[in-house]
């Protein structure tokens, strides 16, 4: 298996080089962050106009980081990472039609 994992990535352990655990506890770190900016900013009477955009884009920061190194993505294969931008894209593009559906634009 490790064999084939290697043939896959390159000809030998350093074909690719993941993150320490450092880079791990940062990455929590600014999850973490960003997760505490989604609370506040739902807390803030004024940005209830652009409140769901807002949540959106931590939303998909927060998805990117998660698939890139918790998922390994990053240092996978590319078509791999197309599989989820094209799953958030379509998710994002679901969810935004139905709430203008059920909550429409300016109406």
């Amino acid at each position: 298996m490790a064999s084939e994992h290697r043939a896959a990535h390159g000809t030998g352990d350093a074909a690719h080089a993941h993150p320490t655990a450092r880079q791990y506890i940062v990455i929590a770190i600014v999850l973490t962050i960003i997760t505490a900016v989604e609370v506040g900013i739902y807390y803030v009477p004024y940005l209830a106009p652009v409140l769901m955009p807002l949540l959106a884009i931590l939303a998909a920061a927060k998805f990117i980081l998660v698939a890139a190194y918790y998922m390994h993505l990053k240092f996978d294969a590319p078509v791999l990472t197309w599989f989820f931008v094209a799953g958030l894209v379509i998710a994002t593009a679901i969810i935004g039609g139905l709430w203008a559906l059920f909550n429409g634009w300016g109406g």
